[in-house]
């Protein structure tokens, strides 16, 4: 009887220990921040480099402190949020850079801030998060000194962009080394192989990298499809480019098509195209922040499933099951960020459009509510390998507005619109598994709850859209391809 009455006792303890460790759901905060930048590019010394540094602090503890009180669990900030954007070559930001060790020397800055070196702003990091037991994401300078017989770098010294996590306690929770650089190369090295830093939490398991990194496979595909993340922290300097890869646009497409939450913190700068912080659910957008106006940073807080729901698409069903569209001779070129696109202009208030481009096609069917004069349309379809910033192949499906009524224009950058869609049916015979889609309403805003994605791969309408429409995208990425 003793023995029965110990066993139910033990079972119940480690239920009430299961259900106390983890949790359904949890609220994640992102800051925007507007970056207090150096007088001089270059400081004179480590003391004045350390000032700056603690300028921004003092604003991101701010922005903690409050999502805290909030009853946030973690708060991602943004890339260079720390020492700011305006550095040229590697000289430049090295007395910005601490050695930050790898987290399984099991460290807690603010308990023994000399372990490796005196590391200040690891320190107050790690006292703001265990403060307001909360997760804290930040982006700052890691150097590592290399040997003498490394041909590269010529300094001796191994700089990296690096995210860093600390947890509740203030304890190193996760360190990051960005992978791809894009126009940052010439102030930090890429790691030797592409890192991929998962940790977990009573709320779910995080994977980490940074801005640039999303457009790759690696380290951003593989984190979910073969370490399965739940969330991913992704803090970034994003400069916003029309009419497919703006920020909202793209990183709630992603978050779509990977099943995946997504907490993007980015620098506040009207004036260098970066803003929009947001935190995005797979089936839906939970917060967002497009502010091209003011200079004012911004604190985002949304509830988000710990576990979060993702289904199986095949991207080239739906499209492959229906007849092409004639659309006789009408169709043009346009460029779209340095790349052709094959289109053909939307003439009526309603339609069935096909366009073809190499063995790529996109079928679209439309109703929109009006049409004024100065509105122009254009399906438009791209399957190649895009080389600006790098080497990415792209299979595209759009319907966007042009700048104009000159088709010239179709591809620039729009930011406004007048027409509204009473329905849309967008597919293509995509041959990638990897499609984010997109819906782009005029001013840059999205349509949370306006449309779905179907397991056979349309996007399509649940209602008229709220507001004008800028774009509706089919943005896929052929990662195998891109050194073809």
């Amino acid at each position: 009887m003793i023995a029965s009455q110990l066993m139910a006792y033990v079972a119940f303890s480690a239920l009430c220990i299961l259900e106390v460790s983890a949790v359904e759901t949890f609220i994640a905060a992102v800051y925007e921040h507007v970056e207090i930048l150096p007088s001089t590019i270059k400081p004179a010394s480590c003391e004045e480099a350390l000032a700056l540094m603690n300028q921004n602090l003092d604003v991101l503890e701010g922005a903690v402190t409050s999502a805290a009180k909030q009853d946030a669990h973690i708060i991602v900030t943004p890339e260079y949020g720390i020492y700011g954007t305006n550095f040229v070559i590697r000289e430049d930001i090295y007395l910005y850079l601490e050695n930050i060790p790898d987290p399984q020397v099991n460290w807690i800055p603010r308990n023994d801030p000399n372990r490796f070196g005196h590391p200040p702003v690891q320190e107050r990091l790690s006292c703001l998060a265990k403060k307001n037991s909360i997760y804290v994401v930040a982006n700052i300078g890691d150097k590592k000194l290399c040997d003498a017989s490394d041909p590269q770098p010529t300094d001796g010294c191994y700089q990296y962009n690096t995210d860093v996590v600390f947890d509740s306690e203030g304890r190193l929770a996760a360190r990051y080394h960005k992978q791809n650089l894009s126009v940052s190369k010439d102030l930090f090295n890429s790691p030797e192989k592409p890192e991929f830093v998962t940790f977990n939490t009573t709320f779910g398991r995080f994977g980490i990298f940074t801005c640039f990194d999303i457009l790759f496979h690696d380290p951003a595909v593989t984190l979910v499809k073969d370490f399965h993340v739940d969330t991913i922290l992704f803090s970034t300097a994003w400069v916003n480019i029309l009419p497919h890869v703006s920020a909202v646009e793209f990183h709630s497409a992603w978050a779509v098509c990977m099943g995946v939450n997504f907490l993007a913190a980015k620098i506040h700068n009207p004036q260098m195209k970066m803003t929009e912080s947001s935190i995005y659910a797979p089936d839906s957008p939970r917060a967002f922040h497009y502010d091209m106006k003011t200079e004012e940073g911004k604190i985002l807080l949304s509830q988000l499933d710990s576990h979060p729901y993702s289904c199986v698409v095949n991207w080239s069903s739906y499209a492959s099951s229906i007849e092409a569209h004639s659309t006789g001779n009408q169709e043009f070129e346009g460029t779209v960020f340095f790349d052709t696109f094959s289109f053909v202009e939307l003439k009526g208030v309603t339609g069935n459009y096909t366009v073809c481009h190499r063995d790529h096609c996109c079928h679209l069917s439309y109703k929109m509510s009006e049409k004024g004069s100065d509105q122009v349309y254009a399906l438009g379809v791209f399957d190649g390998l895009h080389t600006v910033l790098g080497n990415f192949y792209l299979h595209i499906c759009t319907m966007l507005k042009c700048g104009t009524t000159d088709l010239k224009t179709c591809g620039e950058s729009v930011e406004a619109a007048s027409t509204r869609f009473e329905m849309f049916s967008l597919s293509g015979t995509f041959g990638t598994q990897y499609v984010f889609p997109e819906v782009l309403l005029s001013e840059v805003q999205l349509a949370p709850g306006e449309f779905q994605v179907s397991s056979d791969g349309h996007l399509f309408s649940l209602k008229p859209t709220s507001g004008p429409v800028l774009t509706m995208t089919l943005f896929g990425r052929w990662y195998e391809k891109d050194w073809t």
